[in-house]
């Protein structure tokens, strides 16, 4: 962005986006907030993201560290600007939440919930609309660890670690987390989604810091891009892919297992799932009543074994793959697993 908005301090830490807000004005079809520290967030727009305007002369949002991406964007589940950024809560390093209907006057922050975790430092939120499911917000934090050494002094000084900030005696490690908006935030797995690995570069302090983005790069391919190195000559930007919602699964082993919703309704014809399954393995689902009762012609029974590796797979039963006579009624889903994975389900309309 220095190419493009030189000389302005509001360079720091912008993460652009493209509103898709229906309303907005034609010439600000990409905006951006951007700063650091005091005196707070500027707000800007671009029709093109090479021409950018600054809004308004004061800062937008006063309150925040706003020290790494502060990631604005409109939400189209909620009908609202909503930016993601850097505060400090208890003397860690946390995120906060504000919303905008104009994209100049937003509320107060509010702190996103611990969900029960520990309070950790996270620095670069990254959290944004998924593509494939753009009511739910992903975030890839980076989570630091202050004084958490692996580094030893013979390997720093063979490969060069930086003296400055004590770069050797901290690492860092990308959790996935995930919200619906409000002060929700689910970091349902605290397990590191991406480690630092063999490079002895990635385990000193700030080398692993998702850029902003889940990016669908190809039908079976998601990408998301990680900076490495940070502080060495090397730094880089590392792509990393996995298939479309295969984030996490649930799994079944060979002695099989089994999966059973929480009462829901929902609205469709149809079931469809992304799965994989060993040669051997194989998935039935049965549609229950909220009281888990088996529904006629939806058992498992019913349910011709699934076996195989689709990104998008319409469930059918004997009586077919028409669902929609259940439509509002609460229901359950059960699966049946034997070797294999459950990434994800929706109820779609299909001919």
């Amino acid at each position: 962005m220095n190419v493009v908005l030189a000389r302005n301090r509001g360079c720091h830490n912008l993460a652009p986006f493209i509103d898709v807000n229906p309303n907005r004005s034609p010439d600000q079809r990409y905006k951006v907030l951007g700063g650091t520290g005091k005196p707070g967030l500027l707000a800007f727009a671009s029709p093109d993201g090479l021409h950018w305007k600054q809004m308004q002369d004061e800062p937008v949002v006063t309150q925040g560290a706003f020290d790494s991406q502060n990631n604005a964007f409109w939400s189209v589940s909620e009908e609202q600007y909503v930016c993601y950024f850097r505060i400090f809560h208890q003397g860690v390093r946390w995120i906060a939440r504000t919303t905008s209907e104009d994209f100049i006057h937003w509320t107060d922050p509010v702190n996103l919930d611990l969900d029960d975790k520990p309070l950790q430092h996270l620095y670069t939120n990254q959290i944004d609309p998924y593509a494939r499911a753009p009511h739910i917000y992903l975030g890839l934090p980076t989570r630091y660890l202050p004084g958490r050494r692996v580094v030893t002094e013979e390997e720093a000084r063979r490969i060069g670690t930086p003296t400055q900030w004590d770069y050797v005696s901290d690492c860092t490690d990308i959790l996935l987390a995930s919200t619906r908006g409000g002060t929700d935030f689910r970091r349902t797995f605290l397990e590191a989604f991406i480690r630092p690995g063999f490079d002895l570069e990635n385990w000193t302090s700030r080398a692993n810091y998702a850029a902003r983005g889940i990016i669908q790069t190809g039908e079976q391919e998601l990408s998301i891009y990680v900076k490495h190195h940070a502080g060495y000559p090397t730094i880089h930007l590392r792509r990393y892919t996995l298939r479309p919602d295969g984030f996490v699964s649930v799994y079944g082993s060979y002695q099989g297992g089994e999966l059973v919703t929480k009462p829901f309704t929902f609205e469709g014809s149809k079931l469809s799932i992304n799965y994989a399954t060993s040669a051997a393995g194989g998935i039935c689902v049965e549609i229950q009543t909220a009281s888990s009762e088996p529904i006629e012609g939806f058992t498992a029974e019913d349910c011709p074994e699934i076996i195989g590796d689709r990104l998008e797979h319409i469930v059918s039963w004997i009586s077919g793959t028409e669902i929609s006579r259940l439509n509002d009624q609460p229901i359950r889903l059960k699966f049946q697993l034997k070797d294999a994975d459950l990434f994800s389900l929706r109820f779609i309309d299909a001919d």
